[in-house]
């Protein structure tokens, strides 16, 4: 099954001016712009952080919008990065779909999201650091 054509929202080294951003979106992105994502919040890992689904909370990021010429490029180096294959019990993520928010005008977009799968989840609810601001820029 081929996975609906969504921006992506991204929370942390795919952000403007982290280390990810310019290798994995330079060249294949219509726009970018802040967003939020509800219901989340932020665990900081081993130099990038985990979304975890928690109700309530708020993760800071950005929306980005492929070129469509880009966009199943971007979406295969993007589960790659993310170690996502779907169906895998193994994986740390999971690319699911969610409603952020457009910081700009408050309107809510459908967007692929990498969460932490449930067993990461759970190990960084019981021994994750939390980044209580919910934005990894201000970690």
């Amino acid at each position: 099954m081929t996975p609906a054509r969504l921006p992506f929202f991204v929370y942390g080294t795919l952000r403007p001016g982290e280390v990810n951003h310019d290798l994995f979106l330079h060249g294949r992105i219509r726009s970018e712009e802040p967003g939020r994502l509800a219901d989340a919040v932020l665990y900081d890992g081993p130099g990038y952080p985990y979304a975890v689904e928690e109700a309530g909370g708020v993760v800071m990021g950005d929306l980005i919008t492929p070129r469509p010429d880009a966009y199943a490029e971007l979406l295969a180096a993007l589960d790659e990065l993310e170690e996502y294959t779907p169906g895998d019990p193994r994986n740390p993520y999971e690319r699911v779909a969610r409603e952020a928010i457009r910081m700009a005008d408050g309107t809510s977009v459908r967007a692929w999201a990498y969460v932490a799968a449930p067993l990461v989840a759970a190990r960084l609810r019981t021994h994750g650091k939390l980044i209580e601001s919910g934005d990894w820029l201000l970690r």
